[in-house]
């Protein structure tokens, strides 16, 4: 049975993606730029020192700042972005690594990997054996770790999960999980359990094409998967990790400014909760999904500075989907939340190629190397910035 439509649910029926995204096709060069003027920072400030506080932008002007006008005018909204970044998060760069648990799937979804019914090898680790995955990377200087998993309820169960974090807990003062979507009274389980954060795409908010391309599995319920932040949030998760999968849905543009007006309800909803959200692009997988649409390097780096200077104070999230050059970039303009190093298949770090991988990696570098460029770029990586109010003792996670 489908779940009821939750508070955003009825937000987003509300708004005219169809008229946002017309709007953002025809904005004109000159509208890019009063928009550009009204976020950029402007001189004097209070007292007439530093730097006045530049307006805020609203869906419409998001559209804007995402229009093929504004494409032209990417050095300038880069700029803008980077300083805005700036002023809310200094130069400090949040390090995590994905801990893949399991590509056991009952989802038929068409452009993952892990899909139910693809003739690739499943592999779900034991506790023990995500134990000692976990103490690879905490070797690493990982402190931050997003558990992933296919949708599988029996093998990658309440449980299993609960199990999970208990061990894990004592070596990492963060944890979230990239899962199934759960019941209130199962979030509520892992949060007293340690779980700190809870990332679910949407993929698309598009709800045709969801049914297309979802085309069976617990997944297939878009409302369900739309409300699961919601539940997460109230069940006291401290971190949403929202974003869209571009080139799934033929209109970008228009799932981007979903995907705005999610993270703004939430922040808004939720206002003790830290809210990040990721653009991730398609990638070659054993699903050999074509991108129905193809987001170009700049348009890439446009929805990112667009994001910004839409929601300031939102985590910006960039994984090893992206190559090297691409994430030293957006680095420097957007992106505060980075993982590095990092394995898609389960059993990655220490037994690589025992199991399929969710999707091909482009940024290969060690996680070290990707704090070398950190520093060298003038910035600060950051392996923990949570501190609960009890701090167990660190130990050995096994």
């Amino acid at each position: 049975m489908s779940a009821p439509p939750g508070e955003f649910a009825r937000e987003l029926a509300a708004l005219d993606l169809a008229g946002l995204s017309a709007r953002s096709r025809r904005a004109t060069p000159a509208e890019v730029d009063e928009v550009l003027r009204r976020v950029a920072p402007g001189p004097g400030g209070p007292g007439g020192r530093g730097e006045s506080a530049p307006g805020r932008v609203g869906l419409d002007e998001l559209a804007v700042l995402l229009s093929p006008a504004a494409t032209d005018r990417l050095e300038q909204l880069a700029i803008a972005a980077r300083a805005t970044t700036l002023r809310r998060f200094g130069r400090a760069v949040r390090l995590f690594a994905p801990l893949y648990v399991s590509n056991a799937c009952l989802s038929s979804c068409t452009y993952c990997g892990f899909a139910k019914g693809l003739p690739v090898a499943r592999r779900t680790l034991s506790v023990d054996e995500v134990a000692a995955e976990g103490r690879l990377l905490a070797e690493r200087g990982f402190r931050h770790v997003l558990l992933v998993a296919g949708e599988h309820r029996v093998e990658v169960s309440a449980d299993y999960l609960v199990a999970v974090v208990e061990r894990l807990r004592p070596a990492f003062p963060s944890l979230s999980i990239e899962t199934q979507t759960w019941s209130d009274d199962t979030y509520a389980r892992l949060v007293r359990a340690g779980l700190e954060g809870v990332v679910h795409y949407q993929e698309t908010y598009d709800r045709a094409r969801y049914a297309e391309v979802h085309v069976a599995g617990w997944k297939r319920d878009y409302d369900r998967r739309l409300s699961s932040f919601e539940r997460a949030a109230s069940a006291g998760a401290r971190r949403l990790g929202i974003g869209a999968l571009l080139g799934l849905a033929p209109d970008w543009r228009a799932d981007v400014l979903a995907l705005a007006a999610h993270a703004s309800f939430l922040s808004r909803r939720y206002w003790r909760t830290e809210v990040s959200v990721a653009l991730p692009r398609i990638k070659p997988s054993a699903s050999e999904f074509p991108p129905v649409v193809v987001v170009s390097d700049a348009e890439f780096v446009q929805a990112y500075a667009a994001l910004r200077l839409f929601e300031p104070d939102l985590a910006l999230t960039l994984s090893t989907r992206e190559p090297a050059a691409m994430r030293d970039g957006l680095v420097r303009i957007a992106v505060t939340t980075m993982s590095a190093g990092s394995s898609t298949e389960p059993g990655g770090y220490g037994s690589p190629g025992t199991a399929q991988e969710q999707f091909s990696i482009s940024d290969e570098r060690p996680p070290a190397a990707v704090a070398a460029m950190l520093v060298a770029a003038g910035y600060e990586p950051v392996w923990k910035d949570a501190f609960p109010l009890v701090d167990p003792p660190l130990v050995d996670p096994r």
